[in-house]
């Protein structure tokens, strides 16, 4: 019982964080779009930059995010893991 009590209560919170997380995320797509049209990329080239750079950003951005909450071994890698997926990946429907 405390144990899905447990699950509950960090996949609400895993909800309401990522929102935050991903609110935060596309404020790097800019850099990234600068970044791709200095180097002046094209076709397959830019997409797989694109997709790279904001993999990273949103790297950069979880990792922070597990920093400030204090998080630590299972539970970093876990929450590290579910916001960059949630991060990454784009609503197809709003």
């Amino acid at each position: 019982m405390l144990r899905r009590i447990l699950t509950a209560s960090i996949c609400a919170g895993g909800v309401l964080l990522s929102g935050a997380v991903f609110a935060e995320t596309p404020a790097a797509a800019p850099d990234c779009a600068a970044q791709a049209s200095e180097k002046k990329l094209h076709g397959a080239a830019l997409n797989s930059f694109m997709k790279k750079c904001e993999r990273d950003a949103a790297i950069a951005s979880c990792d922070a995010a597990a920093a400030d909450k204090k998080l630590a071994g299972a539970a970093k890698t876990s929450f590290t893991k579910k916001c960059i997926k949630d991060a990454v990946t784009k609503p197809s429907a709003q």
